[in-house]
């Protein structure tokens, strides 16, 4: 009698869901799906990574840039924890993905079998936990119903992760024919995410508190946006002449270079966005979950009420008056919420006029570098990045100071010119950057460039050998001053002058490169990045340009630490 194997199932499963690339790292106990992928091999590809948790921020990053769920396969026990990182990120990010765990046979479960865990309790779906749902797949026969049901929970509501965990020996059976129809279990139809719409008393009541505001301000953000959604955003705020501010690490939410920018809401905010904030009268935060970042630990907006007017826009019922109590909570996707936003009926004239150009003016003076010790000057190698990239350029980074540059100094043109162009972690996840560069790389073909620092690239920096392998190609701005910078400044300013457990003693980062296929320089001056940078674009490989950095200058927005001044003129 024919029969046909559950792993293969799972991957006609995937690719009915549209699925073209799973990234991942072998394990013994999901060989059938290894196996799956061999023979669908024309169809989707499988990404083989170093590490699993470079795999799961690949997946994640993916999940980003397509609004679809990224896919990463792990092996049990210590595969599923290094992933954990990617699907924490997935979580707070509110990105969509998939994390499949192979798992110890069903006749050795809960004997503490070899590398066993108890998933459901590790991931945890919970307000407090990783994933959105965790779930084991026992019955083969049920594999379309467990990974479709996968997708619509990862797209629907808040985006997020879902773990789905595949005993090894589900995976190996042979699935039979229906008894009636002769039929084999087969893949369901795609699933797509479902719209919530925003009721039309809640916009009436959004417009008449807009008619009665003297300083709006859109805080704009969180996950499930597209390019259709930011057009429509763009319309609203210009029907209504209101400034925009991204929210954390969503920076291309909305066009940076439009009239009606006002810069970043998240870390290091400029102390005038702050203070507009504060002084705003009427916060309409679309998309964001208003957490600690953008919040500025929850200063910004006042808990658990703030001061201001708030009006609260989430596609997840759950998240509105979860930490702030709004004045008006509207449940609706992104999509959905900001096409009933542009249509939204304004006055010919609005009374903050002189608020909106204020806004993006605050914006515009941030944006002025100004002159730093030591001979590297990065707001102008920023400009070299903005004067040589095309517009459609993908920027990544992980976890660090060295961020704040790009944060501050670049201008994303955003979704509504067609395009994501900023995959960062709004988890905090150090070593994100260099594995979501090379996704990014592998599923657009666009030009990618990574800024990392010297300890967030070590702790990735092995899936070079991944692109590598696959010939993809970006380009790393690593930035190298021989310290956990970020922990090193909040240690000055705590304990001043005994720096502990910060310092780091490097390798050659330009031969690490080299050794792994990318080509590796290093430079010493800001007058030898362009030359670099356009020779980076221009050659086939990827390319890593390490940038030696002073250790002794630790810089937080562009400032020197107050601390490290006042050290380095007593040694003088």
């Amino acid at each position: 009698m024919t029969q046909k194997i559950a792993g293969h199932l799972l991957v006609e499963c995937l690719i009915a869901q549209g699925v073209t690339h799973a990234f991942g790292v072998p394990g013994e106990s999901y060989l059938a799906v290894l196996d799956g992928f061999h023979l669908h091999a024309d169809r989707i590809r499988f990404i083989i990574n170093r590490q699993e948790g470079g795999a799961a921020f690949m997946a994640e990053a993916h999940g980003k840039l397509t609004g679809r769920p990224g896919v990463c396969f792990v092996t049990r026990g210590p595969g599923a924890t290094n992933a954990s990182i990617g699907v924490h990120t997935a979580y707070q990010d509110s990105t969509p993905m998939l994390l499949f765990v192979g798992d110890v046979a069903a006749n050795t479960r809960d004997r503490e079998a070899f590398q066993e865990v108890d998933f459901c309790s590790f991931f945890g779906p919970s307000t407090k936990g990783m994933a959105k749902r965790v779930e084991r797949i026992d019955d083969a026969a049920r594999i379309p119903e467990y990974v479709a049901r996968a997708f619509a929970t990862a797209m629907n509501g808040r985006p997020g992760p879902v773990v789905l965990v595949l005993p090894e020996d589900m995976l190996a059976s042979a699935l039979l024919p229906d008894p009636v129809s002769g039929a084999f279990p087969s893949a369901l139809a795609r699933v797509d995410a479902v719209q919530a719409w925003s009721d039309p008393g809640s916009l009436r009541t959004l417009r008449e508190m807009l008619l009665a505001s003297q300083r709006p301000l859109v805080i704009a953000g969180g996950g499930g946006w597209t390019v259709p959604s930011a057009q429509a955003l763009q319309r609203f705020a210009e029907n209504w002449n209101l400034p925009v501010g991204n929210a954390f690490r969503f920076q291309d939410t909305f066009d940076n270079h439009h009239p009606l920018y006002a810069g970043d809401v998240g870390i290091g905010i400029n102390p005038r966005l702050a203070q507009r904030v504060r002084d705003s009268d009427l916060i309409i935060a679309i998309g964001p979950r208003l957490g600690e970042m953008t919040t500025g630990g929850y200063s910004l907006l006042q808990l658990p009420r703030p001061r201001q007017k708030l009006v609260h826009i989430h596609a997840s019922a759950e998240e509105l008056n979860r930490v702030y109590q709004a004045d008006l909570a509207i449940n609706a996707s992104m999509n959905a919420a900001a096409r009933s936003l542009e249509v939204l009926s304004a006055p010919a004239m609005v009374a903050w006029e002189d608020w909106a150009r204020g806004c993006n003016a605050d914006y515009q003076a941030n944006m002025q570098p100004h002159a730093l010790p030591g001979d590297i000057d990065m707001p102008a190698i920023v400009a070299t990045l903005q004067k040589h990239l095309p517009p459609d350029a993908v920027l990544t980074n992980g976890a660090g100071n060295f961020a704040s540059w790009v944060h501050r100094f670049f201008k994303h043109h955003g979704l509504a010119k067609g395009f994501r162009t900023q995959l960062a972690p709004t988890n905090g996840a150090m070593g994100y950057g260099v594995p979501a560069g090379i996704a990014a790389a592998l599923c657009t073909g666009r030009t990618v460039l990574t800024m990392a620092g010297d300890g967030d690239f070590l702790m990735n920096g092995q899936e070079l050998a991944t692109a590598a392998q696959y010939g993809a190609k970006s380009i790393i701005v690593l930035l190298n001053n021989s310290m956990f910078g970020t922990i090193r400044m909040h240690q000055e300013r705590d304990y001043p002058l005994r720096p502990a457990g910060t310092q780091l003693r490097n390798p050659d980062f330009a031969a690490l490169a080299r050794a792994y296929g990318y080509e590796g320089v290093k430079i010493t001056m800001t007058s030898e990045f362009e030359p670099q940078l356009l020779a980076a674009l221009a050659r086939a490989q990827g390319t890593l340009i390490e940038v030696a950095l002073d250790p002794e200058v630790i810089t937080t927005r562009g400032t020197l630490s107050a601390i490290t001044r006042s050290a380095l003129q007593a040694r003088k």
